[in-house]
């Protein structure tokens, strides 16, 4: 087990507390997570997707989950990175907060299945001072969050478009899931450790 784990830092787990002897019961789960947590947050090439820009796209999903241990850990370290773009990056993700999924599936069987919901973009002023990249990749955010059945070429292609690479597209897909994995394990132990108590 790494020696200081994330997710036992943002829910203070106690030695020998319930909540970890059930993280202990899944060594496995519980290396490879933090593995994947130092993989995405310190990589050994962040040419692609700078450490502010994958601290900002961690900032503002873990804000639209509203899972607050965890936003603030994103928060605080965005902040270090680029204190100006933290202010713009929660405005964004308070304005995107919904609840989901929703979206449209392309399928004609699964067409009754769909659920509208909105499409949200970043405000003019927003998409101005975060610039194309980053505007493209909290929009891109977003639609995997709240509306992943519209996820499609087309949108990927718009990443593309905002001056993405091929590895950064993979990176940034790779944040998304990661996050939203990491959200629920915080979340799901923070209510079993509320019933515990």
């Amino acid at each position: 087990m790494p020696e200081t784990d994330l997710i036992d830092r943002l829910l203070e787990v106690e030695p020998g507390a319930p909540l970890d002897r059930i993280r202990q019961a899944r060594p496995e789960a519980r290396a490879n997570s933090q593995r994947s947590y130092e993989a995405l947050f310190s990589p050994v090439d962040d040419a692609h997707v700078s450490l502010a820009e994958r601290f900002a796209v961690a900032t503002f999903v873990a804000r639209l989950h509203q899972v607050a241990p965890v936003a603030d850990h994103y928060a605080v370290a965005l902040a270090v990175e680029d204190s100006q773009l933290l202010a713009l990056v929660t405005a964004e993700a308070d304005r995107g907060v919904g609840t989901g999924p929703y979206g449209v599936y392309s399928s004609a069987q699964l067409a009754p299945e769909s659920v509208p919901g909105p499409v949200v973009t970043a405000s003019d002023g927003a998409a101005l001072e975060l610039g194309t990249r980053l505007t493209a990749a909290l929009e891109h955010a977003h639609l995997l969050v709240f509306r992943p059945r519209e996820a499609s070429a087309g949108a990927l292609q718009r990443l593309l478009d905002a001056g993405w690479s091929t590895t950064g597209v993979v990176t940034l897909s790779q944040l998304v899931a990661f996050l939203s994995y990491q959200i629920r394990i915080v979340h799901g132990l923070a209510v079993l450790a509320a019933t515990e108590a």
